[in-house]
């Protein structure tokens, strides 16, 4: 019940990938296991990263607004991840693709846009408020690396995700977020 209730609250009743709580570090993080699912991704090659999220955002909307094979609008889904690996000028961005779609996702028409299955994990989730910045999405994540160094968490080190969850209009109670996956 509390799961559901925290999902839809912050989501605002958008769908969004299945997941469980196996552990809460009070305010510092989360260890989430991820179910296996469909989403659909754009990699923005040399651009900053916040020009990517905005690039690979509108291709992925128009995919969802009925650029796909079956012309059919898909409903908006949160959140929406940004794939951040150390040294590297690519960034994947990504929308989850709804339920209802999860079995036959209509194929995107831009050959710019694909569907991929992010298989089962356990993620390490730190949450915070706020306008988030590139730069305030770096500090998160160094504060959750150094954690769970600290804790003696085991994390796939060299890439995380920026997961936001608000429209650019909500002003208030905006919620963020940074995954680190398990090894």
């Amino acid at each position: 019940m509390i799961k559901s209730f925290k999902q839809t609250f912050l989501s605002l009743d958008l769908q969004s990938p299945r997941w469980s709580s196996t552990e809460t570090m009070a305010k510092d993080y989360e260890l989430r296991q991820y179910e296996t699912a469909k989403w659909v991704s754009t990699v923005i090659r040399g651009e900053t990263q916040k020009e990517a999220m905005r690039q690979g955002f509108w291709k992925l909307f128009h995919y969802i607004q009925g650029k796909n094979e079956k012309e059919m609008k898909i409903d908006m889904t949160v959140p929406v991840t940004c794939l951040i690996k150390s040294g590297c000028a690519d960034f994947k961005v990504s929308f989850f693709v709804p339920f209802e779609h999860q079995d036959s996702p209509p194929q995107p028409t831009n050959s710019d846009v694909f569907v991929e299955e992010r298989k089962a994990a356990a993620i390490f989730v730190r949450s915070f408020g706020g306008f988030a910045s590139p730069e305030k999405y770096a500090e998160e994540a160094e504060v959750l690396a150094r954690i769970l160094r600290n804790r003696g968490q085991p994390f796939h080190e060299d890439f995380f995700y920026t997961a936001g969850y608000d429209s650019p209009f909500k002003l208030f109670n905006r919620h963020n977020e940074v995954w680190y996956f398990k090894k």
